[in-house]
Order: C-alpha cells, then structure tokens, then sequence
C-alpha cells in the first residue's frame, strides 16, 4: 500500500507523523517515507511494507493531508504505476527535464577514444543545439581482448571538454561500483563542468550488487538497460533494486533483443514496448537504435535502418534517443559499425522532429477522440 500525502506538505510534519504512526500500529506493518519528484510536482509518498492485504483503506482517505491512498498491484513496487493510482515520475537534472512527456536526443561516441574526435563531436553538437550525449570510458565487451574503454584516465579531459561545448549531461556506462566514485572525483574535480548520468549497460542488468550501489547514489541519475536476454518483466524488476534504494531519477531504457529472429539486425528491436513500460512503469522511456540495428544498412526508400527505428521508438512515445555518432567510424575502437557520421547527425534530428510532430498529432487525436 502506497499512501499520497498532499503537495506541499513538510516531511517532518505532524500530518505525516499521524499517518505513519496509524500505519506502524498495524501488527508487522513498516513504513518508509519518501520524497517524489514527479513530473510536475514534488510529493511525498508513505510504503506500507509488510502483511497491509488486511490494512483497510479508509482510516486513511479520512486525513485531510492525505491525497489518495494505492493498492500495490505489481511486484515493482517504487516505479510502477499501479494501475494509474500513482503518476508518472519525472526529474531535473543540470538543467535538463526528463519525463514521459518529454524528448531528448543523446548523441554521441559509444567509446571515448581520443581528445580530437571527442571535440569533433562535442562541437558538432553544439552547433546543433544538442546538450545531451553519450561517452563511454569503461566498456564490457563480449572479447577479453576487444578495447575495454580509457577508464579514469580519460575523465578529466572528457568532462572539461563537454563543459567547453555545453554539454550538460554524459551518459556514461559503469560496470562497478568504484567507477561511480571515480566519476564523482572527476567531476568535482572539474567544478562540475557537466552531469553524468549512470548508465547500467544491458550485460549488468542484473548486476544487483551494483544496481544497490547506484540505488544509494544521492546526485547522479540512471540509464538502465534492458537485458538482452531477459523477459521485460525481470528487466523491470532488476530495475526496482534501483529505485528501492533511493535512487528514482531513472530513464529506462530498450536496446533491442538477443535472438537470431532479428537477423540481420543486431538484435530484435523492441520499441513496440515502449508505451508498454510507460503504462507499467512511472519513468521515461528510452530507446538504443544503434545497438539495436548494429550496422549502417539502408534501405531502397534511402533511409538507413537506425532512421527508420528510432522513428518506430519516437513514434510510439519514447523520451530519449541515445545514438553512435562518430568522426570516423571506420576507425573506431568501438562499435564503428553502427555509428551515424557527424555529417548525417541534422538528418537524423529533423527525421527525429518529424516522428515526433507524428506522435504528438496522435496522442492529441486520441485525447479528443
């Protein structure tokens, strides 16, 4: 059972000390209090955890302070919606609005390799009014002898240098619990130049070891990656270690599947989901093309395949795009492959608005249907 206090109420108010109190009297009833940032407002919301099917609803619904009290009707108890009862989450962070009403694109390098083609990009994207990217200094790889990412090393310069450019947020994948403290350290360390975001990659998805680490993270949002290889629920799942740590500010985020029924593409996309998760769960959705298709095929109609996937995804709702763009794939150390050239980069943002303007008409029809 989840109990909504009203908006604006103090967290150490004697409204909320009542409804705590009446809550704890149940035998082998617990509470956790927790503030909520959601998309357009700050609440605070009560958890009953324990034996509450025999909590009645009602003593409750009396307090005036109280908003609306929720039945938990899914095992993702902190970010699911609980069959609309809870609204969606939203957060603010370095000056950039995510939410399930909102769209932004992540481009960028999927490994940071050297300091020119890193401000190659980082320039190209601010000539395009982009804030947001991806750079990837520690990297998992299928292959021990396959580039594992520059690590720490390379943090100083990347942080200064998307700073120089107004980059406000770097989407950057972890596979450890001490590479969140190497980040924190470079960032400071940079006068907080720019914001990361926390990437757990779809090989740790169920990493949960480090899905609490990230949890107990007080500053820096998440991207969590679906697993390839898991259902959509487990994935969900995985995630709520995340948010049960304290930790809510979350982009969840599809990247296709591991199965040969995708073939040719990388994986099997799976951006038909994402209205899915946004009816399930309270957090933005994103969407991974690039690894998703996994190489640069384009089709008769003159478009390439990443195009027409992010257009499924964008159509269909999604809240971030995160995109290999690259000065020259071709020598990559990661994932050359799949990476858009910086000169296909406006193509792909006005074919990105256009999907967009589609899904916004849509949603507007079926309001007024």
């Amino acid at each position: 059972m989840i109990i909504v206090m009203k908006a604006g109420l103090a967290e150490d108010s004697p409204q909320l000390r009542q409804v705590v109190s009446l809550a704890e009297s149940y035998p082998g009833v617990r509470t956790e209090v927790r503030r909520i940032q959601g998309a357009s407002r700050s609440l605070t919301e009560v958890y009953l955890l324990g034996p509450t099917g025999v909590v009645p609803v009602a003593p409750f619904e009396e307090f005036e302070s109280v908003e609306k009290v929720v039945r938990v009707t899914q095992t993702f108890r902190s970010i699911g919606r609980h069959d609309g009862g809870l609204e969606q989450l939203g957060f603010d962070y370095n000056g950039v609005h995510l939410s399930q009403d909102t769209l932004q694109v992540f481009a960028g390098v999927c490994a940071v390799d050297t300091p020119e083609n890193l401000e190659k990009t980082f320039k190209t994207l601010q000539q395009l009014g982009i804030v947001t990217t991806r750079a990837g200094a520690y990297k998992p790889r299928s292959s021990p002898y396959d580039f594992q990412g520059m690590g720490a090393k390379c943090l100083p310069w990347v942080f200064e240098m998307a700073g120089k450019y107004g980059i406000r947020i770097v989407s950057m994948e972890v596979t450890h619990e001490s590479h969140v403290g190497e980040i924190r350290k470079a960032l400071t360390e940079s006068g907080n130049a720019t914001g990361v975001m926390l990437q757990i990659g779809t090989r740790n998805a169920q990493n949960f070891e480090l899905l609490k680490a990230v949890g107990q993270e007080s500053e820096l949002p998440v991207l969590f990656k679906r697993g390839m290889g898991i259902t959509l629920e487990e994935s969900l799942n995985a995630c709520e270690y995340v948010a049960s740590g304290g930790n809510r500010r979350i982009v969840f985020c599809l990247r296709g599947m591991k199965t040969n029924l995708g073939d040719p593409h990388r994986n099997f996309v799976d951006f038909a989901h994402v209205p899915v998760v946004k009816r399930l769960t309270r957090l933005p959705v994103g969407i991974d093309p690039s690894h998703s298709v996994g190489r640069r095929a384009i089709g008769p109609d003159g478009l390439l395949d990443i195009f027409n996937v992010t257009a499924q995804g964008v159509i269909a709702g999604a809240n971030m795009v995160l995109v290999d763009v690259h000065p020259e794939p071709q020598k990559a150390l990661c994932d050359g492959p799949q990476a858009l050239l910086l000169e296909e980069l406006p193509g792909f943002l006005e074919d990105v608005k256009i999907a967009r303007r589609a899904y916004e008409e849509r949603r507007a029809r079926a309001a007024g249907a």
